[in-house]
C-alpha cells in the first residue's frame, strides 16, 4: 500500500463513500506497521460535491485537461498584449469551454448516481476559471486529488472580458541597411508576442473543438435521456393498468371462488336430500308389497 494509489481510490469514491473508505485504509496501514503512512492518510479531507465532480470529469474525460490548460496559457500570455477584439475572441472561447466541461462534469456525477445542484456546478465553473488563471490551480485540478473547489484570482475572469483600446503601430523604422532592419524585425519583441498570439489562438481553436464535443455528447445524454424517461413513463403506465386488470381479475376470482362454494353446499345438500327421498320410497315400497301380501 501506498500514499498515491489510496489518494486515487479514495478521490473516486463518492463523497458520502469517503470517511468510510479513508478510516478502512488508516487502519489497514496501521494493522501493518506502517504509522506514518496511516497517519497521512487520516488527513485526507473529504471532497465536497462539486471538487469530486471535478475530479470525475479529469478522471472520465481525460482528453479535456489539456485543452483547458493550453487556454489558460493562451489567455495569460494574451492578457496584456491583445487588442480588445482578439481578447474577446478567448473570452467566448473560454466561456463556451468552462460551460460545456461543467455541463459534463455534471452530466457524469449524474451517471455515477450522485446529482448535483446548481450550486454545485457554480463551483465547478469556478475550479475551472481558477484553471485558466493559475498554473498551481491548473495542476491540482489535473491530478484528479481535489477536496474542496478553486478560485480564479480576483478579477481574472472580469479582466478577460474587458476591452483593450487597439495598440498604436510604431512609428516607421529610419532608413538604412536592410540587412540591418531585417535581423532586428526577427528578434524584435513584436515577432515574440505574435508568436505568442499564434500559440494562443491554436489553443483557443483546441478548446473551442473540445467545447463543441462535450456540447454534442451533452444532446446525445439529453436524448438518451428523454427516450429512457418516457419508456419508463409507458413502463408505469403499463404496470398500472395491469394492477387494474389484475384488482379486477381477483375480485372475479372472489366472485366465482363464492358461487362455486354456493354450489358446492347446493349440491351436497341435493345429495342428502334425494338420499333420503330413496330412503323413503324403498320403505314406502316395502309397506306396499306387505299390504298386498296380507290381503291376497
Amino acid at each position: 500500500m501506498d500514499l498515491e494509489s489510496v489518494v486515487d481510490e479514495l478521490y473516486e469514491l463518492r463523497p458520502q463513500d469517503f470517511t468510510a473508505a479513508r478510516d478502512e485504509r488508516a487502519a489497514a496501514a496501521r494493522t501493518a506497521g506502517e504509522r506514518d503512512l496511516a497517519a497521512r492518510i487520516s488527513k485526507l479531507r473529504r471532497p465536497t460535491l462539486s471538487a469530486w465532480a471535478s475530479n470525475l470529469l479529469v478522471r472520465r474525460q481525460p482528453e479535456q485537461v489539456q485543452p483547458l490548460i493550453g487556454l489558460g496559457d493562451g489567455l495569460r500570455q494574451a492578457h496584456q498584449n491583445l487588442d480588445g477584439e482578439q481578447l474577446r475572441e478567448l473570452s467566448r472561447k473560454q466561456h463556451a469551454l468552462v460551460g460545456a466541461l461543467a455541463r459534463e462534469a455534471r452530466r457524469l456525477a449524474e451517471g455515477a448516481g450522485q446529482p448535483i445542484g446548481d450550486q454545485a456546478q457554480r463551483e465547478i465553473e469556478s475550479t475551472l476559471h481558477a484553471v485558466l488563471a493559475d498554473p498551481g490551480a491548473a495542476k491540482e485540478w489535473a491530478a484528479g486529488h481535489l477536496a474542496k473547489p478553486l478560485s480564479a484570482p480576483v478579477g481574472f475572469t472580469e479582466a478577460v472580458q474587458t476591452t483593450v483600446a487597439p495598440r498604436k503601430k510604431p512609428a516607421p523604422a529610419p532608413p538604412g541597411d536592410s540587412h540591418e532592419r531585417t535581423a532586428s524585425t526577427e528578434s524584435s519583441p513584436a515577432e515574440e508576442q505574435h508568436r505568442e498570439l499564434d500559440a494562443a489562438r491554436k489553443d483557443a481553436e483546441s478548446a473551442e473543438k473540445a467545447a463543441q464535443v462535450l456540447e454534442r455528447e451533452h444532446e446525445q445524454a439529453k436524448a438518451e435521456r428523454e427516450r429512457a424517461e418516457a419508456g419508463l413513463r409507458e413502463a408505469e403506465e403499463r404496470v398500472s393498468a395491469l394492477s387494474r386488470e389484475l384488482k379486477e381479475a381477483q375480485a372475479g376470482q372472489r366472485t366465482a371462488r363464492d358461487r362455486a362454494r354456493e354450489a358446492r353446499d347446493g349440491a351436497r345438500t341435493a345429495d342428502r336430500e334425494a338420499r333420503a327421498a330413496r330412503r323413503r320410497a324403498g320403505s314406502a315400497a316395502v309397506r306396499a308389497e306387505r299390504l298386498a301380501a296380507d290381503t291376497s
